[in-house]
């Protein structure tokens, strides 16, 4: 990091933390109690605190890497300032653990960031250090800094894998992601992603070398004919290469590590009889590909600052036209699935606290119909989400758009947390955008941020059979 660089990431880091801890101590002054999730997690932690390992809320479905994690933090803390009383493991101290979180992901995003456009470095100091304050501010992951939801570590340990991923220490990045599965079981798909992108690192080199041997250099690796014909030759290299002893072996040489960390949690669920630890009801996985179309649309509103323009649509219209009947196709194919594979979870329907339930209420219940009139905009959310892809190799693309299938379709809740991972990783491998389309894109976070913790906040209500606040949040 140049000095002055190094200087105005500092600053930056003060002030989102100064900034934070202002909100942070104004939601848990208006919300002292455990709130949603946290009235099971608050209640395991504080029996972590105090020793008792063995006790488990059978209601809790994730791994007990939040409690472990705050424990390991927030005993040293004790001793040290000699802390006693109600403070030890109170909801506050243990939601504090998630503002350290937030300052953690902050300087990963900025990592990262260098890492992935190194390319550009000399002209994009300000581009970098605001495109990381924007994503470490994106809506959905920093309302969860204020809560005690796995959220915040879950992302922290995925950047933090992923970014020793890009080093090349393979050992650190698998051992991260065993921490990652810890916070969250199906975190063990993005540590799949990071050893995906060694074997498309690889993929890349042998396809390169083939099409060099052809004298076919007019195709780079990155290009594919958009068509069955260009598809079938994806698949067949792709068999020939996982089929060879030779680049299998290459393969492992280097991610052995993340090979031992998937053995080991098939093993976990072979023992545990499934994924889900605790509560298994209400978490059943299922085909609900639309999940796919929404996660897509989700991408669009979010990054509509850096995504879309004047050029890119007219582009769009240009495919379109170009390639009439391939869009037909998709169209056809997306509207068969949103007929046979639409699932809606009981609790979209029943909690009325959650935002996913109000945009299923007067969106998609408005009418019958509704969810096929939408797939017009889910095949343009989906065009303009791949577009940048263009600038990526071909078979990294691939890795990335097959997590985001398994992260996506097999939940059949619609709950926006869990499109926090897919979308950062989407959002950091875009090209670098410009500075007022950077500075558009916070301006949308920071708004969205302010009237979602305002409706938290002032926006309170009850239930005809309870007398508890409740409160409206992601």
């Amino acid at each position: 990091m140049e000095k002055f660089e190094g200087y105005m990431f500092t600053a930056l880091c003060s002030t989102n933390f100064l900034v934070s801890c202002l909100l942070f101590s104004r939601v848990t002054r208006e919300q002292r109690e455990p709130y949603m999730d946290e009235i099971f997690h608050v209640p395991q932690a504080q029996r972590y605190c105090q020793g008792k390992f063995n006790e488990w809320d059978p209601m809790i479905t994730t791994l007990p890497g939040l409690y472990l994690v705050s424990v390991g933090i927030i005993k040293p803390m004790v001793w040290i300032a000699d802390l006693t009383g109600g403070v030890v493991c109170s909801t506050a101290m243990l939601r504090f653990i998630n503002l350290l979180f937030n300052c953690g992901n902050l300087y990963l995003i900025y990592l990262l960031i260098c890492k992935l456009h190194h390319r550009e470095k000399t002209r994009t100091t300000s581009r970098r250090v605001l495109s990381s304050l924007s994503l470490s501010t994106f809506p959905v992951l920093y309302f969860f800094n204020f809560l005690y939801y796995t959220d915040a570590g879950s992302t922290f340990f995925i950047l933090f894998a992923y970014l020793m991923t890009l080093y090349g220490c393979h050992k650190a990045s698998a051992l991260l992601g065993v921490c990652s599965v810890l916070f969250r079981q199906t975190n063990i798909i993005w540590v799949a992603f990071c050893a995906g992108t060694l074997v498309a690192t690889k993929m890349d080199e042998a396809w390169r070398t083939e099409h060099t041997k052809k004298r076919d250099e007019k195709s780079p690796p990155s290009q594919v004919p958009l068509s069955f014909s260009g598809a079938k030759k994806v698949m067949v290299f792709s068999l020939e290469f996982l089929t060879s002893p030779g680049h299998v072996k290459a393969v492992l040489q280097v991610a052995w590590p993340y090979a031992v960390v998937g053995v080991a949690f098939l093993l976990f669920v072979v023992l545990n009889d499934g994924i889900v630890v605790g509560d298994r009801t209400s978490h059943e996985a299922c085909l609900n590909v639309p999940q796919l179309f929404y996660f897509f649309s989700f991408s669009l509103f979010f990054s509509l600052p850096v995504s879309l323009c004047y050029h890119r649509t007219l582009r769009f219209l240009h495919a379109l036209k170009k390639q009439p009947f391939f869009f037909l196709l998709v169209t056809a194919v997306s509207l068969l699935l949103v007929w046979k594979f639409t699932f809606v979870h009981k609790y979209l329907l029943a909690d009325n606290r959650h935002f996913p339930f109000y945009v299923w209420k007067n969106v998609f219940q408005k009418h019958e119909l509704v969810r096929f009139l939408l797939v017009p905009v889910y095949v343009f959310a989906g065009w303009n989400f791949l577009d940048p892809f263009k600038s990526r190799s071909l078979f990294w693309s691939l890795a990335y758009l097959a997590c985001l299938l398994c992260a996506t379709v097999p939940q059949k809740l619609l709950e926006f947390r869990y499109f926090i991972v897919p979308y950062l990783m989407y959002r950091l491998h875009i090209p670098l955008p410009s500075l007022p389309r950077l500075v558009a894109e916070f301006l949308l976070y920071t708004a969205v941020n302010a009237a979602t913790i305002y409706i938290f906040i002032t926006k309170t209500f009850h239930w005809p059979d309870s007398t508890a606040t409740q409160r409206f949040m992601w």
